[in-house]
């Protein structure tokens, strides 16, 4: 049984697919490159629209991940070697057994590659099987309708809306879906996503 969710969560992750290991200083400008796009940005929690942007949300993942408040994920697409984006375990409720993914974000050119599915697969292999959860959630923009495809499309189940759940950039309250996979579930789950995704999906 482990021990230590915050600091056992920050492993390196990889399949033939993809390479997922804790953010550095030195992924700043890695990270960069593929960031500055409006179009990651429609539905986070945060905007990033220029480069002091983009400091403040690059600092704030070192952070959070210096103090274990999430394992946070720079992902290296293998066949190009390049950065591709970023996903994170967070909220982690050791005691409860229970953590979410999420902050997940692709750049322009990695989107519609699977690379969504292999990343999620990774993490959710070491949710269940190294960390022992019980229960991985994840929660997305009502309006963010490919990312829900994304999230059925590996096989988490819808759970519900929490209305008027946060503020977006710009004053808007975001309505919040919530979807996960359980440990019963993950057997199953565990399988189809080793096939490979079914179709292209993004997050």
């Amino acid at each position: 049984m482990t021990t230590n969710w915050a600091t056992d969560a920050a492993a390196i992750l990889e399949n033939d697919r993809v390479r997922l290991t804790p953010v550095t200083e030195t992924d700043r400008e890695g990270v960069r490159a593929v960031a500055m796009d409006p179009d990651i940005w429609r539905y986070f929690v945060s905007a990033v629209e220029n480069d002091t942007d983009f400091e403040t949300f690059f600092d704030a993942m070192l952070a959070d991940q210096d103090a274990g408040r999430r394992a946070v994920y720079v992902i290296t697409d293998k066949a190009t070697g390049r950065i591709a984006g970023s996903m994170s375990f967070g909220n982690m409720a050791e005691a409860d057994r229970r953590l979410e993914i999420g902050w997940s974000w692709l750049g322009r050119d990695f989107r519609g590659k699977g690379i969504n599915h292999w990343a999620k697969a990774l993490l959710l292999a070491h949710a269940f099987d190294v960390l022992e959860a019980e229960r991985v959630e994840f929660k997305t923009d009502v309006l963010n309708i490919q990312a829900r495809r994304g999230l059925r499309n590996i096989g988490a189940t819808e759970e519900g809306t929490l209305r008027s759940f946060n503020f977006m950039p710009g004053g808007r309250r975001r309505d919040a879906v919530f979807y996960s996979v359980l440990r019963a579930e993950w057997p199953e789950v565990g399988a189809a996503l080793a096939w490979g995704p079914k179709t292209a999906v993004t997050a």
